[in-house]
Formats: C-alpha cells, sequence, structure tokens
C-alpha cells in the first residue's frame, strides 16, 4: 500500500513538471496558432514550435518575437518518426501537444502522445497517403490507449471540423430541445487574384473537392457524385454564393453525436474558374495520387501539381474579402419548429494585419489554440479519444468572442 502512494505520488509530480505547448507543422494554420498561443502566454507559460523545414519554424520565431514581443523555442523534427518524436516531446517536456502536420502524420503523433503520457490535439482527421480517403476510424480506435495513458486527444479543434462542432453543440443545449437537420455551411468569397490556386495544401484541397460527395440521412450514408448538388445560399455579408454538397470529416462524429438527428450535409463555395481549372486537372490525370514513371523517375502528379502552385501561406497579403462560416440547424423548442444559422464572419486583411494569414488559415489557427487553451487550463477534462462536440461549449463560445471569431445567431424563416 505505502510503495503504491509513493507510485501514485510520483506520477503526480512528473505530470505537474509538465509545462508548455509543443506545436508540431509550421504552415500558415501554424502561424496563426502559434502566433495566438504567443497572445495568450499567460496561459501556455513556453511555446516550442517544431517542423520538419525548420527555417519556417524560424520565420514565425522571429515574427512573434518582433510583433508579440513573446521568445519561442523552435526544433526540427520529422512527423512520421515516432521514436524521434518521442524524444523531442521527451526534450521539451510539454503539457500539450498540438498537431499542426499533415493528416498523414496524425497516428504517429498520437502514439508519441500515448508513450509520454502528453495531451493531444488536432484540426484535421487521419487520412492515409496513398488511398484518398479519411475518417476518423483509426484515431477512435485508440481510446483504450489514451485512457490507459491517463491522458486525452481533443481530434477535430480547427474550424470545420471544430467550431460547426461546438456551433452544433451549443444549439443542443442552449438553442433546441431537438436537432433533426443541420448543413454546414462554408464560404470563402475571398479572391487572392490567381487564375487558380488553393487557400490552403493543394494535395488535401484538391483530394477532399474531387472526392464524391456524401450525407447522413435517416441512419444511412448517402453517395452522389463530386459537386453533383449545388445550392444557392445567401451569406450574411457577403450575398448569394453557388454551394456544393461534400463529404466533410466532422459529419461522421456528429451524426453519432447530435441526439435525434435526421439529416446532416456539409456545403461550400466554389466560383465556376475554380471548378473548370479544377475539373481540367482531374481531366488529364494531374489529380492523380498513385505515381506515374516520369523520364525514369516516379511521381506523383498531385503532389507535382502541388509544388507548382502558389504556397497557400503566400496568399495573405494579397488577400481581400471575407469567409462566411457556420451552421444551418432546424428543429423543435417548446414544441415550435424552429430555424437558426449561427456563424462566424472574418476579413482576410484583418486576419493579415493580425497574423500575417488570410482567413482560411485563420479560422483554423484560432480554434486549434481555443481548443488547446481549454485542455491545457483543464476547462475540458477526462481521458480518452473526443471530438469537440463532447465538450461544453460554452466556454469555447465564450473564447471566440475574445480571440478573434465573434459568432451570431440569426432566426431563418421555415421552409
Amino acid at each position: 500500500m505505502v510503495l503504491a502512494i509513493i507510485a501514485l505520488r510520483n506520477k503526480w509530480r512528473i505530470d505537474m513538471s509538465k509545462k508548455g505547448i509543443l506545436i508540431i507543422g509550421a504552415g500558415g494554420v501554424s502561424r496563426v496558432a502559434t502566433t495566438k498561443c504567443a497572445m495568450n502566454i499567460d496561459t501556455f507559460e513556453n511555446i516550442t514550435l517544431a517542423s520538419r523545414t525548420l527555417i519556417k519554424c524560424e520565420a514565425i520565431r522571429d515574427d512573434i518575437k518582433k510583433r508579440q514581443k513573446v521568445q519561442i523555442a523552435v526544433r526540427q523534427i520529422d512527423a512520421d518518426n515516432v521514436p524521434a518524436l518521442v524524444e523531442l516531446i521527451k526534450e521539451v517536456n510539454p503539457k500539450l501537444v498540438l498537431n499542426l502536420a499533415l493528416p498523414y502524420q496524425d497516428l504517429t503523433i498520437m502514439d508519441a502522445c500515448v508513450e509520454t503520457g502528453v495531451d493531444y490535439v488536432d484540426t484535421a482527421n487521419y487520412e492515409h497517403p496513398d488511398i484518398a480517403k479519411f475518417e476518423y476510424k483509426e484515431q477512435w480506435a485508440k481510446q483504450e490507449d489514451f485512457k490507459k495513458a491517463n491522458i486525452k486527444a481533443l481530434l477535430g479543434s480547427g474550424f470545420d471540423p471544430g467550431v460547426t462542432g461546438v456551433f452544433c453543440a451549443y444549439a443542443q443545449a442552449n438553442l433546441f430541445d431537438s436537432i433533426e437537420y443541420i448543413d454546414i455551411m462554408d464560404c470563402n468569397a475571398g479572391d487572392h487574384g490567381y487564375a487558380f490556386a488553393t487557400n490552403f495544401n493543394p494535395e488535401i484541397n484538391l483530394r477532399e473537392v474531387s472526392a464524391k460527395g456524401r450525407y447522413w440521412q435517416e441512419g444511412k450514408w448517402i453517395e452522389t457524385e463530386p459537386l453533383a448538388i449545388r445550392i444557392d445560399h445567401d451569406y450574411p455579408e457577403i450575398g448569394v454564393k453557388p454551394s456544393y454538397l461534400l463529404y466533410h470529416e466532422e459529419l461522421e462524429s456528429l451524426c453519432k453525436n447530435i441526439k435525434g438527428l435526421k439529416r446532416i450535409r456539409f456545403f461550400m463555395t466554389f466560383g465556376d474558374s475554380y471548378i473548370t481549372h479544377m475539373k481540367c486537372l482531374e481531366n488529364v490525370g494531374m489529380l492523380g495520387i498513385k505515381e506515374v514513371e516520369h523520364k525514369g523517375m516516379m511521381i506523383s502528379p498531385m503532389e507535382f501539381l502541388a509544388t507548382l502552385l502558389p504556397d497557400p501561406a503566400s496568399l495573405g497579403p494579397r488577400t481581400v474579402g471575407k469567409t462566411n462560416i457556420g451552421c444551418i440547424i432546424e428543429g423543435l423548442k417548446d414544441g415550435k419548429r424552429k430555424k437558426v444559422y449561427i456563424y462566424n464572419i472574418c476579413d482576410h486583411q484583418e486576419c493579415y494585419k493580425e497574423t500575417l494569414a488570410q482567413a482560411v488559415s485563420y479560422t483554423t489557427g484560432v480554434p486549434a489554440m481555443i481548443g488547446s487553451k481549454l485542455i491545457y487550463n483543464g476547462t475540458w477534462k477526462g481521458q480518452g479519444v473526443f471530438n469537440i462536440e463532447e465538450f461544453d461549449a460554452n466556454p469555447f463560445m465564450e473564447e471566440m468572442m475574445h480571440q478573434g471569431l465573434p459568432w451570431k445567431v440569426i432566426d431563418l424563416p421555415l421552409d
């Protein structure tokens, strides 16, 4: 008994010695999240930024020191290498790891967190590098590993997934007795001046858009051809935009966690020029992920295309316009049917002034920081693997108002 008590005390001391946040990845989203962590340094205590490309970490570090007067540490890391990740985590000894690397690397970083006993947060679910498919299955399978390690994993703390799940949880707790229909609406009305570019990682973006659509209705998944379903939606402060049905990962968790749900769909806006370019690239095989031989070398067409396209992190200074992302939610309250739109609007140039990144990166990076903050300061507790809508939405919604993502709720007419 005495030995058991000593062991528990030693474990408590080790846990209490952990301090700071380790952020892995150094793209546009990481720039925003790291900057916002620096702006909340009283919570996070210290920050270490790590990436395969050290020069990107150093650029973010130098900008934060100049603009926020906060010193962060930087490291180089191969996020595919679990032993190297474990070594880095042990060296830094953080309280939390925020994964902003590629979705292909979710599992290795989660495994390293389990081995070192450190909480984990990410913004997108796992994607296999060789299969154009993304799902939570392999991350959910780590539930017992995280419980045994007495740590938690927060999955999908971006905007969509992320804030959209928080909006739904907030509506379920505060606005409705039961929710029956959800349409997640994602509008980027920004203009970067290029004929064709993607606002985040080109491989992830183009794989997502060119895949078959799916939505959940009455307990089953319904599949559609890519971009086959279009609606013209009037987005507040932006106007009417063509919006296309896609499959998006938060549908997989929300259809489980929003009780009484009958249908959930996801729509994203695309201009005619974007779709024309994408279909042309698809028709000539440039969206393929399987390697082909070219002049005696094996190359992936999609990776080659990503090399040619503008770096999404470079779009900030030239992108103008706004984003509008939210959830149309319909259900019952006090026996009466009601319908609302919960949404956030961001201005690309205002986001750039604050973080040197455009609004697409901003709307993912800020929620990544907020989710990390609520895990770090103990507001959200538990052991295991969680999707964001499983936690209390109210503290997250309150943080949004203070961290640059103000939200609104408006009533919509019933169809």
